[in-house]
C-alpha cells in the first residue's frame, strides 16, 4: 500500500470516481483517438447517468477530452473552454447492460476525420478501465503504454507483434486476446513497459490481416 491508496489522487473534486475518474477517461479516450477531439457523442450509464451531473461528471469528462489534468482548476468551467476550442458535444443516457455502474460510451471524431468508439468505467479512487474499443472487448487501465491491434483471426499475428516489440526492446506487461468467432475479427491488447515508436505502429498497421492499430502513449511519440 502506498500514500495514493490512502489519500487518493490529487484532483479537483468532489468525487474521485465521478470527477477525477471521468477526467481520466476523457484524457485516455483523447489519446486513443490520436488527434484533438472536435466532436463527441457521450452516453452516460448507471450511476454516471443518475448522479453524475451533481458530481460534475459531465464537466469533468469534457475537461478530459480537452486534455486537462485531474487537478486543473479549469475543470469547473470546461463547457466554456470547449466552446472556445470548437469542441462540439452531445450528452445523453444509455443502458450498456451488465457493466460497471460508472460507465460511459464515447463516440469521438477528430479534426482529421479520425474516429473511435470507447467504452470505459471509473472504478474508484480515480482509477479507470477501458472495456471496449470500436465494439471489441478490451480491459486496460491506461497506466501503461498500450497497443490495441484489431486483426483477422489468423495464425501468426501474435508472433509478428511480440517479435517486433522484442526487437525494439519493449517489455510486455500484460497481453489479452479476444475474438468474435473462429476465423472472424479479433483484438490483441498489450500493455507495455516502454513507449512504442511511431514507426513500429505504422509497420504494424500495414501488415496483411491487420484491420486497425490504436495506441495509447503516455509520452510524446518517438520516431526511433
Amino acid at each position: 500500500m502506498n500514500s495514493f491508496d490512502i489519500i487518493g489522487p490529487v484532483m479537483v473534486g468532489p468525487s474521485s470516481s465521478h470527477t477525477a475518474g471521468a477526467v481520466k477517461i476523457g484524457n485516455i479516450a483523447r489519446k486513443l483517438l490520436g488527434a484533438p477531439v472536435r466532436k463527441a457523442d457521450i452516453f452516460f450509464h448507471g450511476s454516471f447517468l443518475a448522479t453524475g451531473k451533481g458530481h460534475g461528471t459531465d464537466r469533468a469528462l469534457i475537461a478530459g477530452l480537452l486534455g486537462f489534468p485531474v487537478d486543473d482548476t479549469r475543470i469547473a468551467n470546461s463547457f466554456l473552454h470547449a466552446e472556445n476550442a470548437g469542441l462540439q458535444y452531445c450528452m445523453s443516457g444509455i443502458d450498456l447492460g451488465d457493466v460497471h455502474p460508472n460507465s460511459v460510451k464515447l463516440l469521438l471524431e477528430g479534426d482529421d476525420q479520425r474516429k473511435i468508439e470507447v467504452v470505459a468505467a471509473s472504478v474508484g479512487g480515480g482509477a479507470i478501465r477501458v472495456t471496449e474499443i470500436d465494439g471489441l472487448p478490451a480491459n486496460f487501465s491506461g497506466d501503461y503504454p498500450t497497443l490495441v491491434v484489431s486483426n483477422l483471426d489468423q495464425p501468426g499475428h501474435v508472433t509478428e507483434i511480440t517479435s517486433m516489440l522484442s526487437h525494439k526492446s519493449i517489455n510486455i506487461a500484460t497481453m489479452q486476446l479476444y475474438r468474435s468467432s473462429k476465423g472472424g475479427n479479433a483484438v490483441i491488447v498489450l500493455e507495455c513497459d516502454q513507449e512504442v515508436p511511431e514507426t513500429a505502429i505504422r509497420w504494424l498497421a500495414h501488415l496483411e490481416g491487420i484491420l486497425k492499430v490504436t495506441y495509447l502513449g503516455l509520452q510524446e511519440r518517438e520516431s526511433e
